[in-house]
């Protein structure tokens, strides 16, 4: 795995705010609001926004809303912080205005700095648009007095450019004509990239995209950057956004744009581990959640039965029966099901295969078992998992974020103990060290 550069190893939230905002007689009333989240309702990167979100006409406004509040309360803000600036690949208006700006919010003498982990750059072009921002970077870094490279570079693909572009980074990044190692997050902005790509849909809604969300994963492992999907507009929809983030997740993408305090609170949850293990049930209509009743799992519906004869037993998915002998019913079952392992289940099986390797041994099997209830038959189903080295470090993932977030987020401390327990926090912040 390619070396991850900054202090945060995962981003789990990227939460936009305007920065001023026409008509209010507190035009940084917005900021003020984010700048005081705490807990679960913080996001792990605050975007004060002075591009889409702010009216151009209130931009130089928001730049001094930005300095104005990031110096009253970036020091207790509890996740980094990153400004999101003007740029455009093809208007040199606009990115000397996203320059002057930077020069503004970068300089010691008003306060805000010392508090700013980095500038968020959007519509990039090719990779020479890239090292463009980052030379401007750099001289506002000379320009004050600052470290080059002491300040992070996130960007948002919103052009086929930009997208082509994430394929040259790692040959790019460390050459000393450039300070591309600055770069930290990769963001998508679906809403541009399809204005760029001159998409149409039948209804005119967004297109998912899948194809640049894997890109954008798979340019970030590459470089040693982060993944974050872009904004899920639909703030009422708690059911898609979450199917988005684990979609998402599934392609390391771990990080999700949050528009309301509400789905930084979902983004937030969502890649941690469940409290609580569950098994999946595939009717052939899509996978339900089992119901735990006194350690048996049971399934409700009326989609699926199941009845024992004296040849065997009856198994019915959607009218269609099958007689199945004991052995050929195990082995049906285990293929309706699924289990989705709590963080205690993650702990327990790799503090197993730490020991195992600690004695000398390369791969064990781990056995995982359960009481399925369908109507009134019960039937018992059992599996062996082989774990090895690669298996552990895949299992991994999950724990390495949340140590990732225990170390950076101390706000959270409270909240993740409660979901988990004492126990389990502490055991899970000693796995893999």
């Amino acid at each position: 795995m390619t070396e991850r550069r900054h202090d945060r190893e995962f981003v789990r939230t990227f939460f936009t705010s305007p920065t001023a905002v026409e008509g209010e007689e507190d035009s940084a009333k917005m900021l003020r609001r984010a700048a005081q989240l705490r807990g679960m309702q913080a996001p792990d990167v605050w975007v004060p926004d002075n591009e889409d979100a702010t009216a151009p006409s209130m931009r130089d406004e928001g730049v001094e809303n930005i300095i104005e509040v990031v110096s009253e309360h970036g020091a207790d803000f509890p996740g980094e912080i990153h400004p999101r600036m003007v740029w455009h690949r093809d208007s040199p208006t606009t990115r000397y205005q996203g320059f002057q700006h930077m020069l503004d919010v970068a300089d010691p003498e008003r306060g805000a700095i010392e508090h700013i982990d980095g500038f968020v750059i959007p519509e990039v072009g090719d990779i020479d648009d890239w090292k463009k921002a980052d030379e401007f970077f750099t001289i506002v870094e000379n320009e004050h007095g600052l470290e080059e490279g002491s300040i992070a570079m996130s960007v948002i693909i919103e052009s086929g450019q930009a997208e082509l572009a994430m394929g040259t980074l790692r040959e790019e990044m460390g050459k000393p004509t450039n300070n591309l190692e600055r770069l930290f997050l990769l963001v998508d902005g679906e809403v541009d990239y399809t204005k760029d790509m001159r998409a149409i849909t039948p209804t005119g809604a967004l297109p998912e995209w899948p194809e640049l969300r894997h890109n954008t994963s798979r340019g970030a492992s590459a470089a040693g950057l982060i993944a974050v999907d872009g904004p899920y507009d639909d703030i009422r929809d708690v059911d898609g956004y979450h199917e988005r983030m684990q979609e998402n997740q599934a392609k390391g993408m771990l990080g999700i744009w949050s528009l309301t305090p509400g789905q930084v609170v979902e983004a937030n949850q969502s890649p941690l581990p469940p409290k609580t293990g569950s098994w999946l049930f595939d009717t052939g209509d899509g996978e339900v959640e089992l119901d735990s009743e006194d350690g048996v799992e049971v399934y409700e519906g009326d989609r699926v039965s199941l009845s024992e004869t004296t040849d065997g037993y009856e198994l019915t998915i959607g009218g269609s029966t099958r007689v199945l002998d004991s052995d050929e019913l195990h082995e049906e079952l285990l293929n309706m099901t699924a289990y989705i392992p709590s963080m205690d289940d993650i702990v327990d099986s790799m503090e197993e295969f730490e020991a195992a390797k600690e004695a000398g041994r390369g791969a064990i099997a781990m056995e995982r078992s359960a009481t399925l209830r369908i109507g009134d038959t019960e039937v018992d189903i059992a599996t062996d998992r082989m774990w090895d080295e690669a298996t552990y470090q895949a299992a991994m993932t999950p724990i390495s974020l949340f140590q990732d977030v225990y170390e950076n987020r101390p706000d959270q401390h409270e909240e993740l103990m409660e979901m988990y327990g004492e126990d389990v926090v502490e055991r899970a912040m000693e796995v893999g060290l």
